[in-house]
């Protein structure tokens, strides 16, 4: 047991060596910079979850987009830029080439995969430690085995309140909120997810969590349903996943297809 655990937190911590956005040796961090100019071999891992993002961006029309970088600098979520800045760019602005190498075709590209690789990093862990039943990542939950796992959904507008629970049987599930401090404030602040169209924050939904096969698509799909909110059922149909969404004051909408959700007392 202490090996498998070992081996899944070394699996989480090869996921944040390789994507993040802050370390500057990082997968991320060497695209960021170098792939304007040549193609740029990554880690397979790097390489499947920029597949998974090209093909979330192409089914959700452009609303689920790791090119939105520049944004989040803007608004303060990222660090600045140390080098070039221009326009944003999208997704599709990306090519993945044989050999797990990547090139940006558009110069000002810049991408942070934030929005996707913290699920990754869960259904990595849950290779590791198959018979263990959950891991829990801070809002990406991935449950396995027979037994099932009731997990508790906090309330976006109210942290300190549950605002109900679900029963996960061998599937994740991952919540996207107004950003909060817990330590500092309970109130939430501006959101990080933003819509690649406007390039603005989304705003009308105040929560949403995503059930599906993988944490990798729970967690990339969040960020579409913030944006697209009930619109984006045709692309949890296709994903076999299903949401809850968290509207104004005790609006609450859940997919036809989500089972076995119960209102918190």
């Amino acid at each position: 047991m202490e090996a498998a655990i070992e081996a899944a937190f070394g699996a989480v911590a090869s996921v944040h060596r390789l994507m993040s956005f802050h370390d500057p040796a990082s997968d991320v961090s060497r695209l960021n910079r170098e792939a304007k100019a040549r193609a740029v071999a990554v880690d397979r891992w790097t390489f499947e979850v920029l597949a998974i993002a090209e093909d979330l961006h192409r089914r959700s029309n452009g609303a689920f987009d790791i090119a939105v970088a520049p944004v989040l600098q803007d608004l303060g979520f990222l660090p600045a830029a140390k080098y070039h800045q221009g326009t944003p760019s999208k997704c599709n602005a990306i090519d993945l080439l044989p050999g797990c190498q990547v090139r940006f075709r558009d110069p000002d590209v810049r991408i942070d995969l934030g929005g996707i690789a913290k699920g990754f990093a869960v259904d990595r862990a849950v290779e590791a430690l198959k018979e263990q039943g959950l891991v829990n990542a801070g809002g990406d939950v991935a449950a396995f085995g027979p037994k099932p796992e009731l997990v508790h959904i906090r309330d976006p507008r109210d942290p300190l309140r549950l605002l109900g629970a679900v029963t996960l049987v061998n599937e994740a599930l991952t919540s996207s909120v107004a950003r909060c401090d817990l330590i500092q404030s309970l109130q939430p602040t501006r959101s990080a997810i933003i819509d690649p169209c406007t390039r603005r924050a989304v705003s009308a939904i105040k929560g949403v969590s995503v059930r599906a096969p993988s944490c990798v698509l729970a967690d990339a799909l969040t960020k579409v349903v913030m944006i697209e909110g009930e619109a984006s059922r045709p692309l949890l149909d296709h994903y076999g996943a299903s949401a809850l969404i968290m509207l104004g004051d005790n609006d609450v909408r859940i997919s036809s297809n989500w089972h076995e959700y119960s209102l918190a007392a």
